[in-house]
């Protein structure tokens, strides 16, 4: 029970630097008017492009190349199009709103509309790279990076990155179902122990609140990873060479790691953001503070300086030259992601924090019913598990109803806040 409990604590900690980095990205585009417009030039092409010659086009391509007859529909429609930038706006409202990741709904939401899970994967990632190099928010930060700490890091996440991109491909290539199955599970693994770290925390709180308890935020107030715990300081003293140094500024002479510990780290990251589609920032956070015992500074930096590597490697290499990757869905998620992370992050502004927090365990946990309502059917298609047709296609849509009921309610919710609180948020800005 205590290592789900820190699972949970790792993801969640995980969740929220990589929520502020996507608020740092989503700032740094809208506030320079040349991202933006580059912005809207790369959609011109997929609105106008698409109007009069979809169907031709899609038909024309080879299977390969993802062409309508090879994985998904991977042609432009304008139905798709703002589906994916509900979706993206989805996420990017639970990101801004609750200060933690909500990437995590983006394949289970494009799965549940009938994307192939590998292209759902696939498309995710391409999603984040996109955003990483729009924001460009890494060259202001490289000063918290520690090259030596970033590359060794890196070398691992390209080995796992492959390794979990050829498992998806020859999955896919064994049984699409099979496919699909597998990212199943593995969605709900990770959602179920997320979204009841999240549901467990947000009813302590709320019985900490009746009970007159106000905790306090230590954000600011100290350097996670200063104070080492004794998993850090037993990884650090083992003397196992080549070893990288780093954190000069906590100490004299800095800490060091060796090169084992940081390639294997990176190797989990890396097979993780390509099996998930995700950028591998709420794992990095986690594991760079608790367990290899980086301070936070450094690893925010580092963080942001691997999600651009590696999101972009996978997404190319791994599945951008198979056709697995639907590029309307991507600038769809990206123009919605950058637009919900706005109004989510103003909202906060006016909103109870405790009622926010509530709302993301029920997020989680959507997602986490999503894909486990979905998993029966799969099963039952490879024979792996006895089920009816009808019992496992009522299983998934009920999934599929019960996740999109509870992300449609959050997004109107925070949309109504924001749109009845306008006159109030001016006011608050212009005191700030």
């Amino acid at each position: 029970m205590n290592f789900f409990k820190q699972w949970g604590q790792f993801m969640m900690m995980g969740a929220k630097a990589h929520a502020r980095w996507e608020l740092g990205v989503s700032r740094a585009v809208f506030s320079d008017k040349k991202r933006l417009l580059i912005l809207g030039l790369l959609t011109i092409p997929i609105i106008l492009g698409g109007l009069a010659f979809a169907d031709q086009i899609g038909g024309a391509l080879p299977n390969l190349l993802g062409g309508k007859k090879a994985y998904s529909p991977a042609f432009y429609s304008t139905s798709i199009f703002v589906v994916s930038i509900l979706i993206g706006m989805g996420a990017g409202l639970i990101t801004g709103c609750i200060g933690a990741g909500g990437g995590f709904i983006i394949a289970p939401a494009l799965m549940s509309a009938g994307v192939k899970g590998i292209l759902a994967v696939g498309t995710d990632l391409f999603h984040i790279f996109a955003k990483a190099i729009m924001g460009s928010v890494i060259h202001r930060k490289l000063g918290n990076v520690s090259v030596g700490l970033a590359m060794v890091f890196l070398i691992g996440a390209i080995v796992g990155a492959t390794v979990g991109g050829v498992i998806n491909r020859v999955l896919y290539a064994i049984n699409p179902i099979l496919s699909d199955a597998f990212i199943t599970t593995v969605y709900s693994l990770m959602l179920g122990f997320l979204g009841s770290y999240a549901m467990t925390d947000f009813l302590k709180a709320k019985k900490a609140e009746r009970k007159g308890f106000h905790g306090k935020d230590i954000h600011g107030q100290k350097v996670e990873g200063a104070e080492m715990g004794s998993l850090p300081q037993k990884l650090q003293a083992v003397n196992l060479p080549p070893k990288v140094k780093f954190d000069y500024d906590l100490t004299p002479e800095g800490r060091s790691i060796s090169w084992v510990f940081l390639v294997l780290s990176g190797a989990l990251v890396g097979f993780t953001a390509a099996i998930m589609g995700v950028g591998g920032g709420f794992l990095t956070f986690p594991i760079f503070v608790y367990v290899l015992g980086v301070s936070s500074m450094t690893t925010v930096g580092t963080d942001i300086f691997q999600i651009v590597f590696t999101a972009g490697y996978a997404s190319i290499s791994q599945y951008a030259i198979y056709g697995f990757i639907f590029y309307t869905l991507a600038m769809g998620m990206l123009l919605g992601s950058l637009v919900g992370i706005q109004i989510g992050a103003i909202v906060t502004k006016v909103v109870h924090g405790i009622t926010i927090r509530g709302f993301y365990a029920m997020a989680v946990l959507a997602g986490f019913v999503n894909r486990a309502f979905a998993l029966p059917a799969k099963l039952g298609a490879m024979d792996i598990i006895k089920i009816s047709k009808g019992t496992g296609a009522l299983l998934e849509k009920i999934g599929v109803w019960a996740f999109f009921v509870v992300i449609l309610g959050f997004a109107v919710w925070v949309t109504g806040t924001f749109l009845m609180n306008i006159r109030v948020l001016k006011g608050l800005e212009a005191e700030s």
